[in-house]
């Protein structure tokens, strides 16, 4: 169970750091609040796969699907560009959240 709340936990990421892109320094309202909800949502859902998973696991997994969620919403939504460079940053994450999960003992 905690490999699914870590995941949900790393979607929520995904869905805050975009509101907080859309409220544009915080001026837009509905933006904010769908930050801040988000974002606690997403820290909670942490903590509780913190409860049997290991803190750099936990906390480097949470961030790379945030990371790499942040970059394809990027290129998907928002026109970001995509650069041999860019995307090779991203594989490299991946990868690094695969290791990782293979050397967890959960």
């Amino acid at each position: 169970m905690a490999w699914i709340f870590l995941l949900l936990a790393g979607l929520f990421e995904i869905v805050w750091a975009f509101l907080m892109k859309m409220s544009e320094g915080f001026t837009k309202p509905w933006a904010t609040v769908g930050t801040i909800g988000f974002m606690i949502v997403s820290f909670g859902l942490l903590s509780l796969a913190m409860k049997s998973l290991p803190l750099g696991t936990a906390y480097v997994i949470w961030t790379g699907i945030g990371a790499v969620g942040a970059f394809v919403v990027g290129i998907a939504v928002l026109g970001e560009p995509i650069t041999p460079l860019r995307v090779f940053g991203a594989v490299l994450i991946v990868s690094g959240l695969v290791v990782l999960k293979l050397a967890s003992s959960q």
